[in-house]
């Protein structure tokens, strides 16, 4: 065979190789346990044909513990880029086909390398991750790729959009690489997270705990707050992936791409008219707003299932991307805790990050009371949401749809931290705290010497609520720019909207600020 014909039949042979993967029995393996492979999740979440792949015969250069007899090209993971609706995006998908998904120091660099490359073209980066953690044979150099990735991840945050998508296991230093990232999409039952797993655990602690309720993502989704969203299977996985690079700029310098839309601006909502009950005791459901007010109801929520008494997600407000972030009076009376406070903070954070508006529904009675919230830190939690709003640029809109009260009022986007456009429901309510609360410190002794007390704390209750429960005092201080009808809610929102989209707002120079972490 000529030298030519023998290179090229070499290279046919190693490209084979590598896009074979572990091999038929290992893809098998793969499938029996409802999980796709690298290449089958890279397919499905890219624009058909736009992928090109990178380093697809790089490998391994260990040569101890018989590494040297068994190499594989591509080193276990597929990196590349391609689109999304037609916008490029860089990825990788760790093959557990080949040594478990093992991270070695190639297998590592090859990240790095999509990393950088992202990086320097402004595009967005989707790691697929499925891996046996470090690989233990490669020692020191595995670990010195994991901080590679680390370092590259922190520097790449708040310029690109990272999206980690958790599809098998995920454990020891691994977690870092997606706890860094924006977004963190697992798969229920095939995808796990932690630290130390359940065998080191019960050795040092004695304490048992299967895989599942350790690390699944159930308990990522409802205890840690570590995953934004939760999945079926790959399939959906990578459908909310691609959701919501839609929904995204490609990096820091742009703005979402806006979408027309034929849901009117000036829809009227009846649905919202009465949506507020008459007792302010009694909850409400407030995503009925929410999806009353954006685009085609459309919203797609993060974090569903962690600190339920705030709500936060992306829909589109007149065909603009804008992050939601809303008190669930369905929830803890929508009182902000230690854990909605960080979910909210971060949410704020990154649309503010990626110049996506932020559209705000405020029903909040307070900080949630109690001796476990105070000795947890909620005075430095919540202090990570004040910083985030008054922190942030990008448009503020915030709509009081009920009870407003004490520092949570200020905290929540008030006009005091610079939000841009702020109204209220007839139905909103701004003091210091409720009527019951307030008439019980300010007239205490004239209650109790009173010849009726009950009679005449009623009466002082509702003087207090025609006073304070109305938004026309902060209205007509200036704390509110108007008080509108429920149902003109979208309307008057996407006007704001429209015209603070160029907005522009000039702060101090500094490296960075010290949020209270």
């Amino acid at each position: 065979m000529p030298a030519d014909e023998a290179r090229i039949e070499d290279l046919r042979r190693r490209k084979a190789q590598a896009e074979a993967g572990g091999g038929q029995a290992r893809i098998a393996a793969q499938h029996s346990k409802g999980k796709m492979t690298a290449r089958e999740r890279i397919d499905q979440l890219l624009d058909e044909g736009s992928f090109m792949e990178v380093d697809p015969l790089v490998e391994h250069r260990c040569r101890d513990f018989d590494m040297d007899r068994n190499v594989i090209p591509g080193d276990g993971v597929v990196c590349g880029h391609g689109t999304i609706d037609g916008r490029t995006v860089y990825c990788f998908a760790q093959d557990f086909t080949v040594y478990g998904g093992s991270l070695g120091e190639m297998h590592g660099l090859k990240i790095c390398k999509i990393l950088d490359m992202a990086l320097k073209t402004g595009s967005p980066v989707i790691g697929l991750n499925d891996s046996g953690g470090a690989r233990i044979q490669e020692g020191v150099a595995s670990l010195g790729s994991y901080a590679e990735i680390f370092f590259r991840n922190v520097r790449a945050s708040g310029v690109i959009p990272q999206i980690s998508v958790i599809m098998g296991p995920c454990a020891g230093g691994a977690v870092y690489s997606p706890a860094i990232t924006d977004f963190v999409v697992m798969v229920d039952k095939t995808s796990h997270m932690f630290i130390t797993g359940p065998e080191v655990i019960k050795t040092v602690t004695n304490e048992e705990v299967s895989f599942e309720d350790l690390g699944g993502a159930n308990t990522h989704a409802s205890k840690s707050g570590v995953t934004h969203f939760t999945t079926e299977d790959d399939q959906e996985a990578i459908d909310v992936v691609r959701e919501l690079v839609g929904l995204l700029p490609s990096n820091n310098l742009e703005k979402p791409v806006p979408l027309p839309t034929s849901d009117p601006i000036d829809r009227k909502s009846e649905e919202l008219q009465d949506l507020v009950p008459d007792d302010p005791k009694k909850p409400y459901d407030i995503m009925t707003a929410v999806t009353e007010v954006v685009d085609d109801g459309a919203f797609l929520e993060v974090q569903q299932d962690f600190a339920r008494n705030i709500v936060v997600g992306f829909g589109r407000l007149g065909g603009h991307t804008v992050g939601v972030v809303a008190n669930q009076p369905e929830v803890l009376a929508g009182c902000l805790d230690i854990d909605a406070s960080v979910k909210a903070a971060r949410f704020v954070r990154f649309c503010d990050a990626f110049n996506i508006p932020l559209l705000t529904f405020v029903d909040v009675p307070g900080f949630l009371p109690g001796a476990s919230q105070e000795w947890g830190g909620i005075i430095r939690h919540g202090a990570k949401l004040l910083y985030a709003y008054a922190e942030a640029t990008v448009p503020k809109l915030t709509v009081i749809t009920r009870k407003a009260y004490g520092g949570a009022y200020d905290v929540m986007s008030s006009k005091h931290i610079r939000g841009d456009y702020n109204i209220g429901w007839p139905t909103a309510q701004l003091a210091v705290m409720g009527a019951e609360g307030a008439v019980q410190i300010i007239h205490k002794r004239r209650i109790e010497s009173s010849g009726n007390p009950e009679q005449e704390r009623g009466r002082l209750v509702d003087d207090y609520t025609e006073t304070f429960a109305n938004p026309y005092r902060a209205a007509a201080l200036g704390y509110l720019d108007d008080v509108i009808q429920p149902r003109e809610t979208r309307m008057v929102m996407s006007k704001a909207l429209g015209a603070l989209l160029e907005k522009e707002e000039i702060r101090p120079a500094r490296k960075h600020g010290n949020i209270p972490l």
